[in-house]
């Protein structure tokens, strides 16, 4: 095979993926189907980034997205210069390897050498110019110079060609536009006839509407029917509705940081397995002691050990970690040692004096005495750190066993949210909760999928039918537009645990669940201020990821601190005051980050602990408690 190749895989792999969205419906509505494995081929087609003069960032990206969405899909990879013949070769040899979806960047645009567009058409059989449509029609919602694109799609054989943007950010763009019609036309060009009918069936299918209306907004609720709960007793609901994890994913070692293992892990050899010198200095034999020595040869860290036996009178110079040659059995450091004659040239030495009589044993690491055969060396459950996966290395293992994630979604909720760098018209906003949430979870290791705006039911159908857990961000409060509570109950039968919490900020957080394709789901409702968004998901969210993989220390510490000035809380609700801190004369310090209104999110910025205030207190000068999530302490 003349290509580059490389196949990986995502072990959160979701069994349903979204293949079409009817917007025309009674109640517009996603689809799913079954999928297997997609093989993508994803070719960069630049003269710069081929000749190396340029790094390649638009292939990586894409493929990085691309596993976003599609997990478990296996990558054909390369770089070629913008030259019609070699472009038409590697389409051709992907498609003939059976490359399900060929996604191109670069080459589209204007320039005299942008000819990526014209080999493309110059190899598919079909034209699918509808995917061209989409994303020129999308892009210029972004920028008009989209209208400069020359994208051509189509197919070849079984293969789906999809021309994309050159830059990172559109071929990222490009992608998102196209991605719901990738599962659907595999399985039209594959001829997988049961996986396309089901989809024609959910089309074709009635669907009822949302049981939830909005016309009786007089009669709304005034009063919360949700009984306020204590924080602790909210976590302690979660914990026992959640069962921890027993499913277990294989892992190559160095992507497992800060995963728990599942099996306790054994040496299945000796550490070292030779013999081998603690110090730069001579091998020699001990009994030998002192005096002046023939210099016979050099061993270096790497090099195989001398077999010939190390006669009286000799040495051998030998470095920190080589093999210890036959007949030594002690080393003697540089430092104890007199050079006494060189070669000829003077780079040689030919003769040292032992300055310090050795012992027997000296310097030498034993075979297993770092760490002997068959021995336990890593606990199940323990987290893995980087001096884990130095272990993991040293022992040779490829591959960890660890305890299996839940797989995330994020809505955001709320018709007046844009996305950065969106036009924004008077009343919208841009939607921050978001990108801080899913920041917050990647900053404690968790990966979590952007799962859109919440503005129809679908939406959440999308996002259960896709992942174990879903959070969103707003509509729990009392507004009459505050409708996913309701919506849970009688549209997916859900259970909620509660919907009140006795905090401040955070007071609607709401916690469900639910069985959505006869699996069991796990549902947060975070409020809609930006604030209380970040604070309820450090006490409920991260502690309940961290429990459900069965981590051992799931709950955040909580640690005595110094105030340097009051914190007061006024309110009838104990309140989680964002301060940072910092250390003075070995004590702790807190001071608060300003402003604590639960829409300011700057509050955020600089937060590293939270001060808990019970209702109608003064935390004056001394100590007081804060929980501690800075990730430098807790990761």
């Amino acid at each position: 095979m003349d290509v580059e190749t490389e196949r990986e895989l995502d072990n959160a792999s979701p069994t349903y993926l979204c293949v079409g969205w009817n917007p025309k419906m009674v109640r517009p509505t996603a689809y799913f189907i079954k999928m297997d494995t997609i093989k993508f081929g994803i070719l960069t087609v630049s003269d710069t980034c081929f000749n190396q003069v340029k790094e390649d960032t638009s292939g990586p990206k894409l493929q990085e997205e691309v596993k976003k969405y599609f997990p478990g899909s296996t990558f054909y990879k390369k770089t070629v210069p913008d030259e019609v013949i070699t472009i038409k070769e590697t389409l051709k040899s992907w498609a003939t390897y059976g490359c399900d979806i060929i996604l191109t960047t670069g080459g589209t645009g204007l320039s005299p050498r942008d000819v990526t567009p014209e080999a493309t058409r110059a190899v598919i059989d079909r034209e699918v110019p509808g995917i061209s449509a989409a994303m020129i029609t999308r892009s210029l919602a972004v920028t008009d110079l989209a209208m400069l694109s020359r994208a051509v799609c189509g197919t070849r054989g079984k293969t789906l060609i999809v021309n994309l943007p050159g830059s990172a950010k559109a071929a990222v763009e490009c992608f998102g536009f196209i991605k719901s019609c990738i599962p659907h036309a595999v399985a039209l060009l594959s001829d997988k006839k049961e996986l396309v009918a089901n989809l024609h069936q959910q089309v074709q299918a009635t669907t009822a509407e949302s049981k939830v209306k909005l016309e009786n907004i007089a009669n709304r609720n005034r009063e919360s029917p949700y009984p306020m709960l204590a924080v602790e007793d909210a976590i302690k609901i979660i914990l026992d509705e959640c069962q921890r994890s027993l499913e277990v994913d294989i892992i190559p070692f160095d992507k497992s940081m800060y995963r728990i293992l599942a099996q306790d892990v054994y040496a299945s050899a000796p550490v070292p397995p030779f013999p081998a010198s603690i110090k730069d200095g001579y091998a020699v034999r001990a009994h030998d002691g002192v005096g002046e020595k023939l210099v016979r040869n050099v061993v270096a860290a790497g090099d195989k050990p001398c077999e010939e036996e190390l006669k009286e009178g000799e040495v051998i110079r030998i470095s920190t970690g080589a093999p210890i040659p036959a007949g030594a059995d002690a080393v003697v450091q540089v430092e104890n040692t007199t050079l006494l004659k060189t070669s000829v040239d003077g780079y040689q030495e030919e003769y040292i004096s032992i300055d310090v009589a050795p012992t027997e044993g000296q310097d030498i690491r034993a075979i297993g005495s770092d760490v002997e055969e068959n021995s336990l060396v890593l606990h199940k459950y323990d987290k893995i750190l980087p001096a884990h996966l130095g272990v993991l290395a040293m022992l040779g293992k490829t591959e960890v066993k660890v305890f299996k994630r839940k797989s995330i979604g994020i809505l955001s909720t709320g018709n007046e949210l844009k996305q950065p760098g969106e036009p924004l018209k008077p009343g919208q906003i841009c939607d921050s909760n978001k990108y801080t949430l899913m920041s917050l979870l990647k900053r404690y290791s968790y990966d979590s999928m952007d799962c859109g705006t919440a503005k129809r039911r679908a939406a959440l159908e999308k996002a259960f039918s896709s992942h174990d857990i879903v959070i969103t961000t707003g509509g729990v409060s009392m507004g009459e537009h505050d409708l996913i509570k309701q919506v849970l109950e009688q549209d997916f039968d859900a259970l909620i645990h509660f919907g009140r919490v006795n905090m401040k900020p955070g007071k609607p957080t709401t916690f469900a669940t639910l069985s959505y394709g006869g699996k069991f789901k796990i549902f947060f409702g975070l409020p809609g201020n930006p604030v209380s968004c970040g604070v309820t998901c450090i006490l409920f969210v991260l502690p309940v990821l961290r429990y459900l993989e069965r981590s051992k220390s799931y709950k955040f510490p909580v640690v005595e601190v110094s105030m340097n000035k009051p914190l007061v809380n006024n309110e009838d609700r104990p309140e989680y005051h964002r301060v940072s801190i910092f250390n003075q004369s070995g004590r702790l310090w807190a001071t608060s980050t300003g402003n604590q209104t639960s829409s300011r999110l700057n509050s955020l910025c600089g937060c590293e602990w939270l001060n808990y205030s019970t209702e109608k207190t003064a935390c004056r000068r001394g100590l007081s408690d804060a929980i501690l999530f800075d990730e430098i302490l807790n990761l």
